[in-house]
C-alpha cells in the first residue's frame, strides 16, 4: 500500500526538515507504520526512494529497531516484561495465563487481529511488576484479573484516549527542524578538533620518543 496523498505531503514536510533527505528515514518509517500498523515491502521502497538509499537500507533500519515491525501485528501489541524485577513478582504467570486466555503463543495475534502478544526483557517500569505495554504505552502492573479487563476495555475500544492503534508512535507532529546555524556548527566542530589537536600534542614527549 503507498502512502496516501495526506502521509505523502507529510513525508515531504519531514524531508524538509533536514539538511540531508536520508536524516529523514526513521520519521518517515514512523509515518508509514502509522498508516499501515507496520512497514510493508512496497512502503520500505517508497521511503527509500523518497530519501534517496535503497530499500535493503530501509529494511535494514527498520529491523534494528524493535519498535518498527516489519511483519504485520494487531491492532494492540500487549507487551509483558520477564526481566528479572517482574518475573520474580508473577510475570511467568502472567504470560502463560495471557497465552491461555488469548489462545495464542508469544509473537502470534489473535484470529481478529486485535492482539499480539509479545514477551519484552525491561520495559524500565520496575516499581510497577509485573511491567506490561501496551503499543509502548504503560498500563502499570498487571495481575490475572486486571490484564483479562485490559483486553476487554482495548477490544472495546474503551482505553483510545490514551492508547491509539499501533503504529502509532507519536501524536504530536513535528513541525519545526533543526536551529542551529550551520556555519555555528562548523565553527564548534572545528574548534573541538584543534582542542583534541592541542591535548594530544601536549601527551606527546618532546624530542620524540626514545627506543
Amino acid at each position: 500500500m503507498s502512502l496516501t496523498q495526506e502521509n505523502l505531503a507529510r513525508a515531504k514536510e519531514l524531508i524538509a526538515l533536514y539538511p540531508e533527505p536520508r536524516s529523514a528515514l526513521i520519521p518517515l518509517c514512523h509515518l508509514v507504520q502509522e498508516q499501515d500498523g507496520w512497514l510493508r515491502p512496497d512502503a520500505m521502497e517508497e521511503v527509500a526512494a523518497l530519501v534517496g538509499v535503497t530499500p535493503a537500507e530501509v529494511r535494514g533500519t527498520a529491523t534494528f529497531y524493535d519498535m518498527l515491525h516489519t511483519e504485520s501485528v494487531g491492532t494492540y501489541a500487549i507487551s509483558v516484561c520477564t526481566n528479572i524485577a517482574c518475573l520474580l513478582d508473577g510475570a511467568a504467570e502472567l504470560l502463560e495465563h495471557a497465552e491461555g486466555t488469548l489462545g495464542i503463543g508469544v509473537g502470534g495475534t489473535t484470529a481478529d487481529g486485535a492482539i499480539t502478544l509479545e514477551e519484552a526483557e525491561c520495559l524500565a517500569d520496575c516499581d510497577r511488576t509485573p511491567c506490561v505495554q501496551v503499543n509502548h504505552r504503560y498500563v502499570g502492573a498487571q495481575s490475572l484479573e486486571s490484564f483479562d479487563q485490559l483486553v476487554a476495555d482495548l477490544r472495546a475500544g474503551r482505553r483510545a484516549d490514551t492508547i491509539p492503534n499501533h503504529g502509532t508512535l507519536v501524536r504530536v507532529r513535528r513541525t519545526v527542524g533543526l536551529k542551529a546555524d550551520p556555519a555555528q556548527i562548523a565553527a564548534e566542530r572545528a574548534a573541538m578538533a584543534a582542542a583534541q589537536a592541542d591535548r594530544a600534542a601536549a601527551k606527546a614527549p618532546v624530542g620524540g620518543s626514545s627506543s
